[in-house]
């Protein structure tokens, strides 16, 4: 079921990636045939470097049908994805194991928090929150609806207030109470990059003096419907932070599902999940071999 639900949500991006490589095979020469492939890759965001690999790898010697030429792309890409494939691990030795995650406002950062606040709980950890967007009163707003939603404690302060203030407290508040996860919301106003990655640098060095080690891990979220530009989001974010962990959401409403390949390529920073819908449920643990097939 949970590949199945996976599948139906990439469909958009499969059936871009499929039409293009059944296209290949009505032309009337090999050359024009790799063509039409490479395109067909790039038109779905798997890359420029992936898809001239893969064009390369169909050399004289290659058995020119769709079933040889889906196995020869799944491989590929599998190789580039597996490297990836490391899901968030919450030591038993760090209490509370701290969070920060970032991103761009919208690309569904504050829901992912109410899912991973959800998922937490789940196994049976105790969850305390820190609204440190205090930038948009509404931020502060919508994380406060999934901190009630989810049943699980918040710190905030007013809006406008110091964020670095706020994690400080978030940090002594998860410290004094006993909790496993403490998970820090952050601002995303990437038009202003510069002030935005020294805000998210003291943040860390705030809760790094309250808790050695912490932030332990530093999660970006980006929206996997912006294609090149969640990519480009992922170098800013890691260049001024470090990131150390990816969650890609809004795989559910795109044909350009495969920027995950290029991501994965360049950056070699772990996917730890992906989002294919709205429910809690839908924030799913990447697997790159469920990923792939669904995928091609």
């Amino acid at each position: 079921m949970v590949f199945s639900k996976l599948k139906s949500k990439l469909a958009r991006t499969h059936n871009t990636i499929m039409k293009g490589l059944q296209g290949a095979f009505g032309v009337n020469s090999r050359e024009a045939s790799k063509e039409a492939i490479e395109e067909a890759l790039i038109t779905a965001d798997i890359g420029v470097e992936t898809s001239m690999e893969i064009v390369d790898l169909l050399n004289e010697s290659f058995r020119w049908d769709m079933d040889s030429l889906r196995e020869k792309i799944k491989g590929v890409i599998y190789e580039i994805l597996k490297e990836v494939e490391e899901p968030l691990e919450v030591p038993p030795d760090i209490r509370p194991f701290v969070i920060m995650v970032v991103g761009v406002n919208g690309t569904g950062k504050t829901t992912t928090i109410g899912k991973l606040a959800a998922r937490f709980k789940e196994e049976g950890r105790r969850v305390l929150l820190g609204a440190c967007d205090t930038f948009r009163a509404a931020a502060m707003e919508q994380l406060e609806v999934w901190a009630e939603r989810m049943d699980v404690p918040m710190v905030k302060h007013r809006e406008g207030s110091d964020p670095g203030a706020v994690a400080f407290d978030t940090v002594k508040a998860g410290l004094s109470r006993g909790v496993d996860v403490v998970i820090l919301d952050t601002a995303g106003r990437l038009h202003t990059k510069v002030n935005l990655m020294e805000e998210l640098k003291k943040i860390g060095r705030v809760v790094g003096r309250e808790l050695e080690g912490a932030p332990h891990e530093r999660l970006l979220v980006v929206d996997g419907s912006t294609g090149q530009n969640a990519l480009n989001q992922a170098r800013l974010f890691n260049e001024g932070i470090g990131v150390t962990g990816i969650v890609i959401t809004k795989l559910d409403g795109t044909a350009k599902g495969g920027i995950v390949v290029p991501m994965a390529r360049e950056l070699r920073i772990p996917i730890r999940f992906v989002g294919v819908g709205e429910g809690k449920e839908d924030l799913r643990v990447f697997n790159a071999e469920e990923f792939v097939d669904a995928l091609i």
